[in-house]
């Protein structure tokens, strides 16, 4: 973390305050609109290779806002509170400056992911907020569909499995896509991870070898 911090002496003054809010707030604007206004405002908005290289580079940014959506309405507007609830303790937890790092790594990592396969969106960026999340508060506990008390560890083990499956099962280019997406995380926290696996490792393999 020590780059992080070399970052942040030098241009810790250059940062969005409160940036989870804006993309909050952007994400339920564009859901809003998609409802009730323009079912496709989300194609002027998502990162598509060739929009960007026709010169459309605000979908850079844009994509951003347009909100996850891997279910119906429900599940979108959970994913929404989600990741405004664990972006806004990431935010207080790291102060602005490396919020809009993580941020920014999320989004350049995305693109280039983008440039590789033809598009993204923000499942790799969101799953990157939880994760972060889990590294930081693994005994936390959030209520699973608002009743289920589950430690926010196993939500992170879970959604790591389901990206570790998807990426196995995946072709070359969206491996690459895969790991590029997930850039923000593997440089904040790649080497504590690795750790926490290996010392895993160590324990179970401790515990197989007492048990004979």
């Amino acid at each position: 973390m020590n780059w992080i911090a070399r970052l942040e002496r030098k241009y810790g003054r250059f940062c969005i305050p409160n940036l989870i809010n804006i993309i909050i707030g952007g994400q339920i604007l564009v859901y809003a609109v998609e409802l009730f206004v323009n079912q496709y405002v989300s194609l002027y908005l998502d990162l598509f290779r060739t929009g960007l290289l026709s010169g459309q580079i605000w979908r850079v940014f844009t994509f951003v806002l347009v909100p996850f959506s891997g279910g119906g309405p429900l599940s979108v507007i959970l994913g929404i509170y989600f990741t405004w609830f664990i972006g806004s303790a990431l935010e207080k937890e790291w102060g602005d400056f490396r919020f809009n790092l993580y941020i920014l790594l999320g989004i350049v990592g995305a693109v280039l992911g983008c440039l590789v396969t033809g598009y993204a969106d923000t499942y790799c960026l969101s799953l990157s907020l939880l994760l972060a999340f889990a590294m930081l508060y693994p005994e936390v506990q959030v209520l699973l569909f608002f009743v289920i008390p589950v430690r926010v560890k196993y939500f992170g083990i879970f959604a790591a499995v389901l990206w570790a499956l998807s990426f196995l099962t995946a072709g070359a280019a969206t491996k690459i896509s895969y790991l590029l997406c997930m850039l923000n995380f593997i440089l904040f926290f790649g080497p504590q991870a690795w750790r926490s696996i290996r010392a895993w490792v160590r324990r179970e393999q401790w515990k197989r070898k007492n048990r004979r």
